[in-house]
């Protein structure tokens, strides 16, 4: 996979809806070419102690944030028919899936891939490990030898993303993505 977009959501709360933030890496032909970062005014508008404590973003850092269709709309003509790339892309596309519906868009079918999932068959596809890595992103950016700045920004954590999948698009033997 030499032509993506790799994709990471921070939310405010449990509601997969509540997108705060979305850092997006676009790469093509191996390269990346552009990186974008919005922080977004979460739907619904609250934040849980405990996702500050994962990401340090506050209602105060969002209020004057723009909605995410006004933050979409920047984007997604970059995106195109690129592939989406996400670590545990399960939770970024329901993400992405959960804040089109709270505003009524239209959700194009993204394609998605996952490089936790396709980490865990390329280790499995090794000589067997002592002990072999669990599959978070800081642990797979260690073992890939990725350096990732800041986890849990989503800039940060989609470019971490996006070298990783690079790492393993050049190992890929048919059975990562």
């Amino acid at each position: 996979m030499r032509d993506f977009a790799a994709i990471d959501f921070e939310t405010a709360n449990f509601e997969r809806s509540s997108v705060c933030s979305v850092g997006l890496v676009f790469v093509r032909g191996g390269i990346v070419e552009d990186v974008f970062y919005s922080l977004v005014r979460p739907e619904p508008n609250y934040y849980l102690r405990r996702n500050i404590l994962v990401h340090g973003l506050t209602k105060r850092d969002t209020d004057s944030a723009p909605i995410f269709p006004k933050v979409w709309e920047e984007v997604s003509e970059k995106i195109g028919g690129l592939p989406l790339v996400a670590h545990n892309s399960p939770f970024d596309e329901s993400c992405l899936r959960a804040v089109f519906r709270a505003y009524s868009m239209d959700y194009p079918e993204y394609r998605f891939h996952c490089t936790r999932a396709a980490a865990r068959r390329f280790i499995k596809s090794l000589e067997p490990l002592d002990r072999p890595p669990n599959c978070k992103l800081g642990t797979l950016s260690d073992f890939f030898g990725v350096e990732l700045e800041h986890h849990h920004n989503a800039l940060s954590d989609a470019v971490a993303c996006a070298k990783i999948a690079l790492k393993l698009s050049e190992k890929d033997n048919g059975i990562l993505f």
